[in-house]
């Protein structure tokens, strides 16, 4: 990848560990960013060395983004993809027992940090502002298209504002450089089904996926660099599903 360089919010864990690692094998440096994983960042660090670099930063908050754009770049000289990966949930309920607090996090962590953290990106690959151009890659959910009735409609709406985001910013970057695409995971054996109340939900749920399985976070991974690489080279605006056909 001629030492292209790579920013993944929440990238010491689960889907985002995994796109580093992948990102890594493949060649590029990565500007893996975290807000609390002490423990996970030092592992993966620990595993991959000077090819990643680590950059604590709460990506909910626009002063922090901002300078975690501004060190990353600082840094490595350059950047040439953004992998939005930070993401919350909540404890599954019905909409009539949510709290504005609770709507105010997920809304904050899921859709104002993505869509600042895009921002940042095209500001400093814009061909319009001197850069280079490169590829956005959002993290957005089959929750987007299912809804999550009963279990956190907020968390699916917040995804389903991801898709719109990626619709509008590809259409508006097309002609500056920078393809901007999402992938929609399906249910992944990652650790946000426990911070949701239900470390079992992939198991209880697999049967109602057609490939009767849950997926990895690696399989999700590999969809996500390949769409930040010269591979996808004309695809912009896509949705990529990797869920099992559910």
């Amino acid at each position: 990848m001629d030492g292209k360089v790579a920013l993944v919010t929440g990238g010491t864990r689960g889907i985002g560990a995994a796109t580093t690692r992948l990102l890594v094998a493949a060649g590029w440096r990565v500007a893996a960013n975290y807000r609390s994983d002490e423990a996970g960042a030092a592992a993966l660090k620990a595993e991959l060395g000077e090819a990643v670099r680590l950059f604590r930063a709460d990506v909910s908050e626009e002063k922090a983004i901002v300078r975690l754009f501004d060190d990353a770049l600082c840094h490595y000289g350059r950047l040439d993809g953004l992998v939005n990966n930070a993401g919350v949930t909540a404890p599954m309920c019905r909409l009539e027992d949510y709290s504005a607090e609770r709507v105010e996090r997920v809304l904050r962590v899921n859709v104002l940090g993505p869509l600042l953290c895009c921002r940042e990106a095209v500001r400093r690959m814009s061909t319009r502002h001197g850069g280079d151009g490169g590829a956005i890659v959002n993290v957005s959910s089959a929750a987007s298209r299912l809804g999550s009735a009963g279990e956190y409609i907020d968390y699916a709406a917040s995804k389903g504002a991801i898709d719109t985001l990626t619709l509008g910013l590809a259409r508006e970057v097309a002609e500056e450089g920078i393809r901007v695409n999402a992938v929609r995971p399906g249910l992944i054996d990652t650790d946000i089904h426990a911070a949701s109340g239900e470390a079992g939900r992939v198991a209880r749920l697999a049967p109602t996926v057609p490939m009767r399985r849950g997926g990895r976070a690696d399989e999700v991974a590999e969809a996500i660099v390949w769409l930040l690489s010269d591979a996808a080279s004309f695809c912009t605006g896509s949705l990529l599903d990797v869920s099992g056909g559910r």
